[in-house]
């Protein structure tokens, strides 16, 4: 049976579950049931939350990049840099192995692009791949030059 705490006080739903379910792991006896259907869903949710934050990470990463790109003497690109090291050192601490079937690189990219395109001004013709110009591997790899990352961009740049 749902526990009520669930949509009143989440914090302590979830410390009474835990205590529940430690209890159950020592073979003491308890009184209630845990709240199966939400500490199942709350597991579940464990998961695709890392999931979110680490395509979240790439994505950031990604406009970055691509600002790099467009404006690599801007008074920002350090900045960016800075950023874009940030943002893929904390998708590779992220990033599981079970992952790699569900990030979508090309859809990120997309998402990154609407966003530059939006930042552009009106009319303004942007010289950029329609397809992700990183494997995943370049992305999570343990602390690559964001200068590097950002050159991979203009050799498959689509005119």
């Amino acid at each position: 049976m749902p526990d009520q705490r669930y949509d009143s006080d989440v914090l302590a739903w979830g410390e009474h579950q835990a205590d529940l379910l430690r209890r159950l792991s020592r073979g003491e006896p308890v009184n209630e049931a845990p709240d199966w259907t939400h500490v199942i869903e709350e597991i579940e949710e464990v998961g695709l939350s890392e999931l979110r934050a680490c395509r979240s990470l790439l994505a950031r990463a990604m406009v970055h990049l691509v600002k790099l790109h467009l404006s690599p003497e801007a008074e920002a690109a350090g900045h960016w840099r800075a950023e874009t090291a940030a943002f893929l050192a904390g998708a590779r601490r992220s990033f599981a192995p079970s992952m790699r079937q569900r990030i979508d690189l090309d859809q990120l990219w997309q998402d990154a692009l609407y966003e530059i395109r939006a930042e552009a001004a009106v009319g303004t013709a942007l010289a950029l791949p329609t397809a992700c110009p990183w494997p995943l591997d370049v992305l999570i790899s343990d602390r690559p030059d964001p200068r590097d990352v950002q050159a991979m961009i203009a050799t498959t740049a689509e005119g």
